[in-house]
């Protein structure tokens, strides 16, 4: 009966919504994605859910294709002039990382060796590439049995990271609020104008069908610029649909517009999800004290940097720590953070959107920043360095 795929992906989206349902009875302070990450380990653990029941189900696959489009989409969410004015939220990400390193370098050398800080730092600062580069070079020095920190680092990150950066965005989605009931708010976004959304009666413009096709073409061209240069599909996309809108190719949301954004969503948390799937409680126990200690010593890190930054472009540390924690878990777990912080704070829709907009663009940024493009910097000069 589990080998279907429809109940197989029910049982998996299940979790999913009780992770939803959790986060809203809980105001947001149980993350939807920790609910359904650790939700699904443990089922897989127990025996209760079969090991290959995502195989089984097959939508991770789909989501696997829908994350192009996803993050292409993240781009037509960020007006060009934000994009630019942003460059405080970069500064956070990267000194968040910067401190993070350096504790990570030194504390864990000396309490077990540099090799295993080397083997941490890497998916510390980001996520799946930094892995990746960093266990092919392990592999490939003969230090295999090290390869297990990273896996573990990225399919436990996010537990300690989520609700610490949602902690904060909640402190800071209060502040907003306090700020607009003594009418001090403005919001960094007040002046950003969107001058491409213009309302058209064409059909060319206004079919669903095709909005939805644009935005796959714009993902498949990031993906093979992805293969054919040195940087990555992610950003590509990202850097397509922030073009795309400013010249008038996508519209703003442009998967919202298309009714296609919830389902993609969805089908990116199953991959997220996923990431779990090779852990097992033997690895967990065995590799345990250097992972913990890895964790600590590089969330602290992230936490430090990401206030000391803050401080210095005067920004609230209690909105530039969390950009400093999207190095912990990234896309999508970042807006669906923000999502359900402005949601579960805000007293009516029109605070909810303004809540909404002033924590959404510096923490997709910062999770750009980290996850897409430094990680793969700090994991590929390190390594070099075993």
């Amino acid at each position: 009966m589990l080998s279907n795929p429809l109940i197989a992906t029910t049982l998996i989206f299940a979790l999913i919504a009780l992770g939803e349902w959790l986060s809203i009875v809980s105001r947001a302070r149980v993350p939807m994605l920790l609910t359904a990450m650790v939700g699904y380990l443990v089922l897989v653990w127990t025996g209760i859910f079969p090991a290959d029941l995502l195989d089984r189900s097959q939508f991770a696959a789909l989501g696997a294709i829908l994350i192009g489009p996803a993050i292409l989409h993240m781009g037509t969410m960020i007006p060009f002039a934000t994009l630019k004015s942003q460059y405080k939220a970069v500064l956070i990400a990267v000194g968040g990382l910067i401190v993070s390193g350096v504790l990570v370098l030194t504390i864990v050398t000396f309490l077990f060796d540099y090799p295993t800080a080397v083997a941490g730092v890497g998916p510390l600062s980001g996520g799946v590439i930094a892995l990746l580069i960093t266990s092919e070079k392990l592999t490939e020095i003969g230090l295999a049995s090290l390869v297990i920190i990273p896996a573990l680092i990225v399919a436990f990150q996010g537990v300690l990271g989520m609700p610490l950066a949602q902690y904060f965005l909640r402190k800071y989605a209060f502040t907003i609020q306090k700020e607009m009931d003594n009418g001090t708010f403005v919001s960094f976004n007040s002046t950003d104008s969107s001058p491409t959304e213009k309302v058209s009666s064409s059909p060319f413009k206004s079919s669903m069908t095709l909005k939805l096709f644009y935005v796959f073409v714009g993902a498949a061209i990031g993906v093979a610029l992805g293969e054919i240069t040195p940087i990555n599909y992610s950003l590509w996309c990202l850097i397509i649909g922030v073009a795309g809108l400013k010249f008038g190719i996508f519209e703003p949301k442009q998967l919202e517009k298309a009714n296609s954004f919830n389902i993609t969503m969805i089908g990116i948390v199953f991959v997220v999800i996923g990431t779990m799937a090779g852990v097992t409680p033997q690895d967990v126990v065995s590799n345990l004290p250097s992972v913990i200690v890895l964790m600590l010593v590089g969330t602290t890190g992230l936490c430090i940097g990401g206030y000391i930054v803050s401080k210095l472009v005067k920004w609230h540390p209690h909105k530039g720590m969390p950009v400093a924690l999207t190095a912990l878990f990234g896309f999508p777990a970042d807006y669906i953070l923000c999502e359900e912080v402005s949601r579960s704070i805000a007293r009516n829709e029109k605070e909810e959107k303004a809540i909404f907009n002033e924590i959404l663009t510096p923490m997709l940024i910062g999770g750009f920043t980290t996850v897409t493009i430094a990680s793969v910097v700090i994991a590929g000069i390190l390594v070099e360095t075993l």
